[in-house]
Parts: C-alpha cells; sequence; structure tokens
C-alpha cells in the first residue's frame, strides 16, 4: 500500500450517539421514521456547503411541515453536532502509526460546515495527521461524487496504490470504479489486516 485515504464518521470518528439521535427525535415533536427522512434528504446540499446549518434544519423542518423557529434550530444544531463528535481512539492509533511511517495520509469527509468548524477547534491534532483534507464542505464535491477523491488523489500525489477505507459500501465501491483499492470498514482489527500491520 502506498498511501491511504480515510473516511471520517464511522471510521476514525464513531457514528452517531444513538442517545443524542433519541434525544434529536424527540425533541424535533416528529416520529422517527419522518425525522429521519426529512433529516437525510438535504443532508448532501448541507455536507457539500451549498446550505448552512440553519438553512439545512429549516429545510428539514418545511419536510416535515414544521417551521422550526430560530431558538428550535439553534438546539437541533447543537445535538447534530454533538451526535457526530466522538473518536474511534482505536483508529486514530492506527492512523497515528501510519503517519509515524510515512506513509502517505489522506482524509475524504462528508462533513458539513459547523461540524469541520468543530473537529477543526476540538480535535485539531487528528486533522494534523492528515497533510490532505477532503472536507466536502470546503471542497465543494461529496462522496460518492467522482469529483471528490479526485481532489483528494490530485493532492496526495500517490504514484501508486491508494486504500480507500470507508464504512459505506456505496463509497467504496465508487471509488474502486475510479481505480482505487477499496476496503469496507467493519472494525480496527480487520483493517490492521488489510494494511498488513498486526
Amino acid at each position: 500500500m502506498d498511501a491511504v485515504l480515510f473516511d471520517m464518521f464511522g471510521v476514525v470518528a464513531m457514528d452517531q450517539s444513538p442517545t443524542v439521535r433519541e434525544a434529536m427525535v424527540e425533541y424535533s415533536g416528529h416520529g422517527h421514521d419522518a425525522f429521519w427522512a426529512a433529516y437525510w434528504a438535504p443532508r448532501k446540499d448541507y455536507d457539500r456547503g451549498d446550505l448552512d446549518g440553519p438553512a439545512y434544519w429549516q429545510a428539514v423542518g418545511g419536510l416535515l411541515g414544521t417551521a422550526f423557529s430560530p431558538d428550535r434550530v439553534e438546539r437541533l444544531l447543537s445535538l447534530d453536532l454533538e451526535s457526530w463528535s466522538r473518536l474511534n481512539e482505536e483508529s486514530v492509533e492506527l492512523v497515528s502509526e501510519l503517519a509515524d511511517a510515512r506513509v502517505p495520509l489522506g482524509l475524504l469527509s462528508n462533513i458539513p460546515p459547523e461540524l469541520a468548524a468543530r473537529f477543526e477547534e476540538r480535535h485539531a491534532r487528528l486533522l494534523e495527521l492528515f497533510p490532505v483534507l477532503g472536507l466536502s464542505c470546503r471542497i465543494g464535491h461529496a462522496k460518492p461524487e467522482a469529483d471528490a477523491y479526485r481532489w483528494c488523489l490530485e493532492r496526495m500525489g500517490a504514484a501508486g496504490e491508494v486504500l480507500f477505507v470507508d464504512d459505506n459500501r456505496s463509497n467504496v465501491e465508487a471509488a474502486r470504479a475510479l481505480g482505487l483499492r477499496g476496503h469496507v470498514f467493519t472494525s480496527v482489527p480487520e483493517l490492521r489486516r488489510a494494511l498488513g500491520r498486526p
């Protein structure tokens, strides 16, 4: 492996906190299925930076038939940020090992503006491990769009084989279509085996 391009959430950081997910649904005043359908529908636009947090939550509210007040938007935005803010320390340890071994690293994350700012504030040392940071809201492309991968590859300058690691199979398949190797992340031990780093 000449270089590794990582996904953030579900790999280096944890997926959404189940506890906070429940709190978001309860606070919204809507049913579980309706809330999550509305939550995900405009998410790609939010991740790409086409919407900021308040505009995103107004879009979610519109799909739910609710005009969220500014106070409710602020609370939902706060809960959303909290739900995505946990690191996978086992993954961070592996990334640190790769960085110490001078393996070229990149991060390609679908991440909205407010969450990117939070990670820069709270997890700067983690982000510094990645010389190439492909944050969707900053590069204007979100996975599985081909230009999201190309943006990272151009800046990584890897002359050989690049492994893309993501917990979302469709994102991995999109990377493979561009000639990258792909690994669907399920656990750090399994990823270590794929990297030959027991």
